[in-house]
């Protein structure tokens, strides 16, 4: 198949290992005589204009250990119902970025995203768009491909920031609360609190009951563990309950979670009558340069990204299947979460050594 030019975007919410993706697509299309474009703020650079630029290699030398993204990134860009501030509302754009795609002679298009990102370039594929989806999440909850890049960074900042609680919580003899994130997803939550070595993991998969974890930490406190760690998905729920959102959907905007780790560390205290503390780590889990194996798989994630569209094939995803790195069509990823399942071999070996999940 023959190309000249194709477009390459960032979207939803920041991940390291971004730009070691937007290096391996610059680089391997560059290299094949392929111009690439690189488009700002997701599809904002399909729907305003001046919101492109041509990537050289240059352009991305150096890029490979830094976080976040060179082309920028929005969780509210859908076309299919993007916000404007006019008294007409909510506008469908799609139709105009169709036809700037057009416009651009573009030839095809890289998306970069997560589960938000990826079901809005499926419908641009079902359009006629020539599409490749990338996965990207730190919360590791897209179908279909075993890791995502920024998963592994965003699992050893929480497990370091763990480690540094322990310590704390020993001298004082408390309870710390960790809330990490993950949305409805306890990959990280799981991941980091088997690494750090938490006593307590709520995830969003089993429903807890503060009761149980309260005498779990008392238990603990018997045989003479004078301090606890607890570590709280986001989206963790209790039984008969519901998460915890501090801002509610809108148009083109996921609701917010958040403020799980207070209430449960509130609640806690008062249960066991131990000192309990909360750290909510937050956005600092998006930060910073990506690990190696997160490089690493986003180079894999770009290069064969690139393959796919010169061979053409479109309307897919590439992903991970070890040892490989396979395309695996968007239609059986889109709509779809990813969740830690109940037999998974990590969680039963967490209760055998002695961590509680609240059930």
């Amino acid at each position: 198949m023959h190309l000249d030019r194709i477009g390459i975007l960032t979207g939803g919410g920041d991940a390291p290992g971004l730009n070691a993706v937007i290096r391996a697509v610059v680089k391997s299309s560059v290299n094949a005589g392929i111009e690439c474009v690189g488009l700002e703020d997701s599809f904002d650079g399909l729907i305003e204009p001046g919101r492109s630029r041509i990537l050289t290699a240059r352009d991305v030398t150096g890029i490979l250990r830094i976080g976040g993204t060179i082309l920028g990134t929005t969780n509210r860009g859908n076309p299919f119902a993007y916000p404007v501030a006019t008294a007409g509302g909510i506008h469908d754009y799609s139709s105009l970025v169709i036809q700037t795609f057009k416009d651009m002679k573009l030839d095809a298009l890289v998306v970069i995203g997560g589960d938000g990102t990826l079901a809005i370039a499926h419908e641009f594929w079902k359009r006629g768009i020539p599409i490749v989806g990338v996965p990207k999440t730190i919360d590791n909850d897209i179908p279909k491909t075993t890791n995502c890049f920024g998963f592994d960074t965003a699992v050893s900042f929480a497990t370091d920031a763990i480690d540094r609680l322990h310590t704390t919580a020993e001298s004082h003899h408390r309870i710390m609360v960790v809330e990490v994130m993950g949305r409805y997803a306890g990959w990280i939550a799981l991941h980091a609190g088997v690494a750090g070595g938490a006593d307590v993991v709520l995830i969003p998969e089993i429903p807890y009951d503060l009761e149980k974890v309260a005498a779990h930490l008392r238990a603990r406190e018997s045989w003479g563990a004078r301090f606890s760690i607890v570590v709280v998905a986001e989206g963790a729920k209790p039984v008969g309950g519901s998460a915890s959102i501090v801002a509610a959907a809108r148009p083109g905007q996921a609701e917010r979670l958040g403020g799980i780790g207070h209430s449960v560390a509130a609640a806690l205290e008062e249960m066991t009558g131990k000192e309990t503390r909360a750290v909510v780590l937050g956005h600092l889990q998006r930060g910073g340069a990506p690990t190696s194996f997160d490089r690493v798989l986003a180079t894999r994630f770009g290069g064969k990204a690139v393959e796919l569209v010169r061979s053409g094939e479109f309307g897919k995803m590439v992903a991970l299947d070890p040892p490989k790195i396979v395309a695996v069509p968007l239609d059986d990823v889109v709509g779809r979460l990813k969740k830690v399942p109940l037999d998974y071999d990590l969680l039963r070996t967490a209760r055998a050594v002695g961590a509680s999940f609240g059930d």
